[in-house]
């Protein structure tokens, strides 16, 4: 059971990096997943959600607009593609699954909905 991050990188300010994370050992279509961030000194932070079936996201006011999450569940991988990239979107970023729960209706990301946790994939946004 295992979720792989990929696709973080150096970018400039205003660029576009897509994250991907691919989940083995579990029915990704029923869980809900999130992408969470953690800046130099800072807690986590829940960036995206989206449910299981990818009809229903929910975002950090902070990235709404900029920030895309979505699934294929054929391919059991969440996605993040972020656009205009800003040097504060500078982190750390993991995804993350519900396992405890199937089928469960969406809300706004938080650490104690998610118990199964990337090894996390550095973005770096320079000015």
């Amino acid at each position: 059971v295992q979720l792989q991050a990929s696709g973080g990188g150096l970018v400039q300010a205003g660029g576009s990096l897509r994250l991907s994370c691919a989940a083995s050992g579990f029915t990704f279509s029923s869980r809900n997943m999130a992408w969470f961030r953690q800046a130099p000194g800072k807690e986590r932070d829940g960036v995206a959600a989206i449910n299981w079936g990818g009809d229903s996201t929910s975002y950090a006011n902070s990235v709404k607009g900029r920030f895309t999450i979505s699934r294929d569940n054929a391919k059991n991988t969440v996605y993040l593609q972020m656009n205009s990239l800003k040097p504060e979107d500078t982190a750390v970023y993991y995804c993350a699954a519900d396992i405890k729960s199937h089928y469960r209706g969406l809300s706004y990301p938080s650490d104690s909905q998610y118990d199964l946790w990337g090894q996390g994939t550095l973005v770096t946004v320079s000015s």
